[in-house]
């Protein structure tokens, strides 16, 4: 008999967060964020614009792209709620205390997974204000990184100069 080798809990969580991504609508970077609190998903989220508006792949643009704005700079002019901020909006906050946010980015052109992402500086602050403890990105199939929340808090400066959307 075959050895069976089961997924490790981490990864399997990452795997919901890489599925869940499949629904966001950027045209540059589509990420998946789960909200696990108690080995229970809390919420879910993914990249779209508000109900309602119009998302960039059905006007087929994105306006930070027209405008040739970098990574991680502009935000105000995205026309969508990020992935981070669906989850937590989603969740109830007592369910959040303490909670892990895990969240995986494929490039929205390629379908490649693209690990080297951290949350913008909004989404940061949202995540230690929902009181989330800990934010897993997943890097590759297998690994990933794991931030205690508690260090962007420490370092005040952290938050700015996100490496997002």
């Amino acid at each position: 008999m075959e050895s069976y080798k089961r997924r490790d809990k981490i990864n399997y969580y990452l795997d919901i967060a890489e599925t869940v991504l499949e629904r966001g609508t950027c045209i540059r970077r589509n990420f998946g964020a789960i909200i696990v609190s108690n080995d229970r998903i809390v919420s879910t989220g993914y990249v779209g614009a508000p109900r309602g508006r119009a998302n960039c792949v059905d006007l087929g643009y994105c306006t930070r792209e027209k405008l040739n704005v970098p990574k991680g700079q502009r935000y105000e002019l995205c026309r969508s709620v990020h992935a981070e901020a669906n989850a937590i909006i989603a969740a109830d906050r007592s369910d959040m205390l303490g909670a892990t946010l895990y969240l995986a980015c494929h490039d929205a052109k390629t379908g490649e997974l693209y690990g080297e992402v951290e949350p913008c500086s909004m989404c940061k602050r949202m995540i230690i204000n929902a009181g989330i403890s800990t934010v897993i990105i997943r890097n590759t199939k297998d690994t990933y990184t794991t931030i205690n929340v508690e260090s962007w808090i420490d370092r005040d400066d952290s938050i700015e100069g996100a490496k997002g959307y």
